[in-house]
């Protein structure tokens, strides 16, 4: 029964990741472009994807990140938002780490978000400043827009972590506290 369970799982990770993926793709669609890049909602939808999937949330957050640079026109970035944005929902989602009541504080919700951001910051900043690119001087540029992206994902982000419906959902870091409900619940 324990291998059914498993595979069970596996299969709403996977269909979680596609639909999330699919999500971060539209929320990064949704933009308002700037001189270097666009400010957009997928950050939000990472945020959201980070709390419900845990670390995996690396792979909707760079798989439909990177596919809306590729429409987009942003072949360039491609691979720095791939790596910037999958560590965003990798790192995010241990920082999302459930307490033994299987819940995670404000402070920790704000501290996740905030450290994230502050990836996706200064990601781009270095990518941005590289020769290559545009140099330091330009990158400069995208800080505050960047900075203003990662502010509404924040405040958009924290909201959506209080929907119950989200708490049903959360697959790969369900605490054993969880499983003991689960356990409790059958007995």
């Amino acid at each position: 029964m324990s291998n059914k369970n498993n595979n069970k799982n596996n299969l709403k990770i996977i269909a979680y990741s596609g639909v999330l993926a699919a999500l971060v793709f539209v929320g990064t669609e949704l933009h308002i472009p700037t001189a270097i890049g666009h400010i957009n909602l997928g950050d939000l939808v990472i945020l959201v994807s980070s709390y419900i999937l845990g670390p995996l949330a690396f792979v909707p957050a760079a798989i439909g990140s990177t596919l809306a640079d590729l429409l987009a026109g942003y072949p360039q970035y491609a691979v720095a938002t791939f790596l910037i944005k999958g560590l965003m929902g990798y790192v995010a989602g241990i920082l999302l780490k459930r307490n033994v009541q299987g819940k995670v504080s404000l402070v920790r919700k704000l501290y996740a978000s905030f450290i994230t951001e502050l990836i996706m910051i200064a990601g781009y900043f270095a990518f941005e400043s590289l020769p290559f690119m545009y140099g330091v001087e330009a990158a400069l540029g995208s800080v505050i827009p960047n900075g203003i992206q990662a502010s509404a994902a924040i405040v958009g982000a924290l909201p959506l972590m209080y929907v119950k419906l989200f708490d049903k959902y959360q697959l790969s870091q369900n605490s054993e506290a969880h499983k003991n409900k689960q356990k409790t619940a059958v007995s």
